[in-house]
């Protein structure tokens, strides 16, 4: 849900599919970004939410471990290289 009260721009904000690597295969990787959220579904079964700081850092903060190479990836597939 969109927070009516944050002021910070929801720049990119929608859904994103690209191929992923992950455990050694390509899968099929969902993003959805709302604001400062990333929900992510990795091959239909995989879930995390990753939140966006105003740094550009990103911090998973539920769902599945993913590793720090996948977190790099998605973030360079959504937010591109500016962040």
């Amino acid at each position: 849900m969109i927070d009516p009260h944050d002021t910070t721009p929801a720049e990119k904000d929608g859904k994103y599919q690209f191929q992923l690597n992950y455990s050694g295969r390509e899968v099929p990787c969902l993003v959805e970004k709302e604001q400062q959220m990333l929900h992510v579904k990795i091959d239909d079964n995989i879930e995390a939410e990753l939140e966006i700081h105003n740094d550009g850092t990103i911090t998973q903060i539920s769902g599945a471990t993913l590793p720090n190479s996948s977190i790099d990836f998605i973030k360079k597939q959504v937010l591109g290289l500016h962040v």
